[in-house]
């Protein structure tokens, strides 16, 4: 039975004041009297609509700011009496209170400031608000009596069931609105803990990165064709105060709705974009880049990128450093080539009116404005969290930035200036590769790479497989040490000219052997980069 809730008395008091108006003047002809506060209060005064001030209706003026104003007996025990209760009934008449029916309420935005650059302590404290929760929580906890709004996208919802039940909320509206106001608090609640934490312990130590109690809080963005096979539901929620660019939070610009592994892909593709400040490209496929590339241009990083392995390109994600160009847009769509979406700190006009009506292209291709991409838009303060059954686990982000003058040569040999280039940017794609992980590249071009095999031997002939002729004369670099002699072997019998890798084996010296056995240059990072 969805009983219907005749709503006489609302209480309303917003921050985000979106639509406050146009709610309120409806409420009105449905004989509905409002209560409210503050700011609220003024701005549907100045709105020309008749609202009475809560602290007339209590007796007891705002008080410090503002900080004491809904926090009274004749607020919360209109909101929480029980109508069918003979005691609370009783309890009313007696201390003069009238019963609320509705609560319209949205909080302080607490993580619009801390997400703010150079917020103070004091100026986010300022911005928890007590007297929201506090009402959210009672409205919903009495469901069964009294409406709660927590959401200005629910008004017109509202609105037309009040308009069509005659004044009424019916039972099933007031139970999903109740639900609702509950995850508000708590993301809400979550996002103040988790930034008080972090403000309170700026290392990088496990006690001052874990919390006694972790909470994971997020907002339903839209859900999923399926996850990551049609069997499978899904759907994406966004965090509230993430700052740096995320798939999550990016404009979508046109193309089909995304999907779980479009979503998965183009995470994975960011990632590794990050790394780098200079036009950049990542072409990336099932988690792992198949090109990658930087040079002088976005148009010459694109091409060097799509040709590192055109045939795993085709329906691969891309990641941009720059914004994508007419040239770019005019490469992609030309010959055989189709992607499933690009992800770019914008898109010139030209290239954007070409990627949204070329056939086959406009109706199909993702397209994805984010915000700059690049390492210094990486926030440390962010964990990875990997969900497992009947847990998480939470650890750092990889964002260690390698500097050569830490590298050690091992081998007889030592690496020339551009092979140690070379090393460099083949070791920032290794580690955005599912490990084992092995890059072969030249310059600032990928050549190879072998992605996510249970010995690290194949993956160094899948990588070289991958290069073909381009192998002679390019650079290694591996995420973890070489457990045997084999795979660099392998890599010098390709012609590899230079390797980089952690080191740390048993058979480092073997290792080393091989490499001075045909005067290859072999440098340890001393730092592993396993990902899996």
């Amino acid at each position: 039975m969805n009983t219907g809730v005749k709503v006489r008395r609302a209480l309303i008091s917003v921050s985000d004041k979106t639509g406050l108006e146009a709610f309120a003047r409806g409420l009105l002809p449905l004989g509905i009297e409002i209560l409210s506060t503050g700011g609220t209060y003024k701005a549907l005064v100045q709105a020309g609509l008749a609202v009475r001030e809560v602290s007339d209706y209590t007796g007891f003026p705002e008080m410090m700011h503002g900080r004491v104003k809904t926090l009274h007996p004749k607020v919360h025990g209109g909101i929480l009496a029980l109508r069918d209760d003979q005691a609370h009934v009783a309890a009313m008449q007696e201390h003069g209170i009238q019963g609320i029916d509705m609560v319209v309420v949205n909080l302080y935005p607490f993580e619009a400031t801390v997400s703010r650059a150079g917020v103070s302590r004091e100026e986010a404290i300022e911005q928890i608000d007590i007297g929201g929760p506090s009402m959210l929580r009672s409205a919903a906890k009495n469901h069964r009596f009294v409406a709660v709004v927590s959401d200005p996208a629910d008004y017109q919802r509202v609105l037309d069931e009040m308009r069509n039940g005659q004044g009424q909320i019916g039972e099933s509206l007031r139970r999903e609105l109740a639900t609702k106001a509950f995850a508000a608090t708590a993301r809400y609640d979550a996002a103040i803990t988790q930034w008080l934490w972090r403000d309170d312990h700026q290392g990088d130590t496990p006690e001052d990165l874990y919390p006694p109690s972790m909470v994971l809080a997020g907002r339903l963005e839209t859900t999923l064709r399926y996850g990551e096979n049609p069997h499978q539901s899904a759907a994406l929620y966004r965090e509230g105060a993430v700052s740096e660019a995320s798939v999550a939070a990016c404009k979508l610009l046109g193309g089909k709705q995304l999907s779980y592994n479009n979503l998965v892909d183009l995470d994975a593709a960011l990632g590794l974009a990050k790394e780098f400040e200079e036009p950049f490209v990542a072409v990336t496929k099932h988690n792992n880049p198949c090109g990658a590339a930087a040079a002088d241009s976005i148009a010459q990083a694109l091409e060097q990128a799509w040709a590192g392995d055109p045939i795993s390109a085709f329906g691969s994600v891309l990641a941009f450093t720059r914004l994508v160009d007419l040239a770019c847009a005019e490469f992609l769509v030309s010959g055989n080539r189709f992607v499933e979406a690009i992800i770019a700190p914008g898109f010139d006009p030209a290239a954007l009116e070409l990627l949204t009506t070329k056939p086959k292209w406009g109706k199909n291709v993702r397209l994805l404005a984010s915000p700059p991409i690049g390492p210094n838009s990486r926030s440390a303060s962010e964990l990875e969290v990997k969900k497992l059954i009947g847990g998480f686990l939470v650890q750092q982000r990889d964002l260690h930035v390698h500097r050569t003058s830490d590298w050690r040569t091992v081998t007889q040999a030592s690496a020339s200036t551009q092979a140690l280039a070379s090393l460099v940017f083949a070791n920032k794609v290794a580690k955005h590769v599912k490990s084992n992980a092995i890059v072969l590249a030249t310059g600032t071009r990928v050549l190879g790479v072998g992605a996510g095999q249970m010995s690290r031997v194949d993956s160094v002939r899948l990588a070289i497989h991958k290069a073909g002729a381009g192998a002679r004369g390019s650079v290694l670099a591996s995420d973890a040490f070489f457990p045997f002699a084999d795979g660099v072997e392998a890599a010098l019998e390709a012609g590899i000219s230079a390797v980089l890798q952690p080191g740390g084996s048993v058979r480092d010296e073997e290792v080393i052997a091989a490499c001075d056995r045909r005067g290859v240059p072999m440098l340890f990072s001393g730092v592993r980069h396993f990902r899996h």
